[in-house]
C-alpha cells in the first residue's frame, strides 16, 4: 500500500517520528508522501525524505497560506520551483482552494493556486489539490490547463457526485481518507465510492487528522491518525466496493506508482 497523503512534518509526530515510520513499515506500507503546505513546509520535507527511505513529498502553498505568500515580499513560487526540480519531490500541493475555513481571501487563494497549476504544467509534475467547497472553482481552474498536466488528484475527495463526475471525465484521480468512515460526514462519500473506477482511486491517510472512525490509534495519543491506519482504510473501502482488501491495496499502490512516477514496488 501506498499513502498519498500524511502531514508527518505536524508536531504531533514531533517525538516519534521513527516510531511511526517502523509500524507504517510493519503494516505493509511500501511508500508514503509527505504533504507539503508552505514553503518552508516544503524545505523541511525534501530533508525528511533525505533521511528516510521510501518516502516522496509534495512542494507547494495550501490554500489556508495563500494570503500569506500572496501579500508577502519574496519570490514564493520561486522557492517552489527550486525545491520541485529535486528528485523526493513528485507533485506541487498541496494546493487549490478552501471556501470552508476561508482562511485566505478568496482572490489570493485563487491566483495563487493558479500559479502553482501553471507551474506544475511547467515542470511536468502532477498536482496534489484541495478542493473544500470551492463550488466548482477549483475545476473551473484546472480544467483551463488540463491538457498541459500530467497528471491531478484531488485529496481527500468530500464533493458532490457532479464534482466527482467532472472530475473523473476531466482524467483526474480521486483520493479517498479515513472521511468515508465517519458516521456522521461521511455518508455522501461512501455512496460515492462505487463511481470511482478502481484505476482512478487513490488511499491516504492525512495523518495525523481524520483517524478513521472504528479505528484505533496505535499510541496513547488516542485521537492521533497514522500512516499504520491505512490498511483499515483499504479494508473498509474494499467492503463497500465488494472487493478484496488486497485488491484495493494493490490498485491502489499501482495507481500512485504511476501518477507520481514512483517506480516498482519494493520489498520490505
Amino acid at each position: 500500500m501506498i499513502d498519498i497523503g500524511a502531514n508527518l512534518l505536524n508536531g504531533q509526530f514531533r517525538q516519534d517520528l521513527d516510531a511511526v515510520l517502523a509500524r507504517a513499515w510493519a503494516a505493509g506500507l511500501e511508500h508514503l508522501i509527505v504533504t507539503a503546505t508552505n514553503p518552508e513546509d516544503a524545505a523541511a520535507a525534501v530533508q525528511l525524505c533525505a533521511a528516510h527511505g521510501n518516502l516522496s513529498c509534495t512542494a507547494g502553498v495550501h490554500p489556508h497560506y495563500a494570503g500569506e505568500v500572496h501579500e508577502a515580499a519574496g519570490d514564493w513560487l520561486g522557492r517552489i520551483r527550486a525545491l520541485a526540480v529535486g528528485k523526493p519531490v513528485c507533485a506541487i500541493g498541496e494546493t487549490g482552494l478552501d471556501f470552508h475555513r476561508n482562511f485566505s481571501p478568496h482572490a489570493a487563494q485563487k491566483a495563487v493556486f493558479a500559479a502553482q497549476v501553471k507551474l506544475a504544467a511547467e515542470l511536468g509534475l502532477p498536482l496534489f489539490v484541495h478542493d473544500r467547497d470551492s463550488q466548482g472553482a477549483v475545476y473551473d481552474i484546472l480544467i483551463k490547463q488540463a491538457d498541459d498536466l500530467v497528471g491531478v488528484v484531488i485529496h481527500c475527495f468530500t464533493g458532490s457526485e457532479r464534482d466527482l463526475v467532472r472530475y473523473l471525465d476531466a482524467g483526474f484521480f480521486i483520493g479517498v481518507t479515513g472521511w468515508v468512515c465517519d458516521r456522521r460526514r461521511g455518508g455522501r462519500l461512501r455512496e460515492l465510492v462505487a463511481k470511482i473506477p478502481l484505476d482512478r482511486l487513490l488511499i491516504e491517510t492525512d495523518a495525523p487528522f481524520l483517524l478513521p472512525h472504528g479505528a484505533v490509534s496505535p499510541t496513547e495519543q488516542k485521537r492521533r491518525n497514522e500512516p499504520s491506519l491505512l490498511p483499515f482504510i483499504a479494508e473498509y473501502i474494499a467492503g463497500l466496493l465488494q472487493v478484496p482488501t488486497a485488491e484495493v491495496a494493490e490498485r491502489t499502490a499501482a495507481n500512485a506508482r504511476r501518477l507520481f512516477r514512483l517506480g516498482p514496488a519494493t520489498n520490505r
